[in-house]
């Protein structure tokens, strides 16, 4: 059915794939409301990124891993700019290629690769225990890093192994300028203006509070999560959410991490309330 979200206010906070997601949730009859958590900039040194690329190039790595789909796409965009873009498609495609989730096994495919192996569930700690079932002893393997996050245990975990790891981090992200938008999100939802709240990434969890905090709203970013249905697209944003002491209302089944399983799981659960009069 193309109106089972009909009469409802669906808050979204996705900004890689914000696009996709409202228009998918747009088609089931949703009025989104969009919420940006950050900008994404390309790295603000591009020489380490041009250094490791061209590493990647003299000598392919014998295991790449990506985290990100964003972050493939950042390395290429850097490597069109520098005339590398063919010899590193070249290069890589020599390389066994390891992904976490489905989003940079995406991304490989638009540069005409694929991934040998993606993680069964898209975590550090999948990337961990997919990786722990192999021999990397003495392999160079080119691990692609994204921003705010502690990767030592994945870093150590890999170098205990007898890898050499050769690590890029090719996008920071710009948060300050979207705190405006975070703290109307946090009133909307206090203010019962919003039906259910999507969250795709631990990241977004992390930067409601982070907001909420830094202008003083934590009391009313738990007030408006208490009175709003949140939906989970899987165990990493669970995860999150528990550690901050609040649950997922719904999630996909499992295996099923995307944004069409999410978007059903709201739509059953919201059926069973009648939505509140948009506002």
């Amino acid at each position: 059915m193309a109106d089972r979200l009909n009469g409802t206010r669906i808050l979204i906070l996705e900004t890689r794939e914000e696009a996709q997601f409202s228009k998918l949730l747009a088609e089931q009859g949703a009025e989104v409301v969009q919420c940006p958590m950050f900008t994404i900039h390309d790295a603000p040194d591009p020489a380490p990124v041009e250094a490791w690329t061209r590493r990647a190039i003299d000598k392919p790595f014998d295991d790449l891993v990506l985290l990100t789909g964003e972050g493939l796409r950042r390395i290429m965009k850097l490597a069109v700019a520098r005339g590398l873009d063919q010899a590193l498609v070249a290069a890589l495609a020599k390389s066994r290629k390891f992904t976490r989730g489905p989003k940079p096994g995406k991304a490989l495919r638009e540069v005409g690769l694929d991934a040998q192996q993606t993680t069964e569930k898209p975590t550090t700690e999948g990337v961990i225990e997919m990786l722990g079932r192999l021999d990397l002893k003495g392999h160079r393997l080119g691990l692609q890093l994204y921003p705010d996050k502690d990767h030592s245990a994945l870093t150590g975990a890999l170098a205990e192994q007898g890898a050499e790891v050769d690590t890029v981090l090719p996008y920071v992200y710009d948060s300050k300028a979207a705190d405006a938008n975070i703290v109307a999100a946090i009133d909307a939802m206090a203010e019962g203006r919003i039906d259910s709240i999507a969250l795709t990434n631990l990241g977004q969890v992390r930067r409601l509070f982070e907001a909420a905090k830094a202008h003083g709203s934590e009391a009313r970013l738990r007030a408006g999560l208490e009175r709003t249905l949140i939906a989970s697209i899987g165990p990493a944003v669970s995860g999150e959410l528990a550690a901050h002491g609040l649950r997922a209302d719904v999630s996909p089944a499992e295996d099923h991490y995307f944004m069409r399983p999410l978007i059903s799981a709201m739509a059953a659960a919201l059926a069973e309330k009648r939505p509140r009069v948009a506002g």
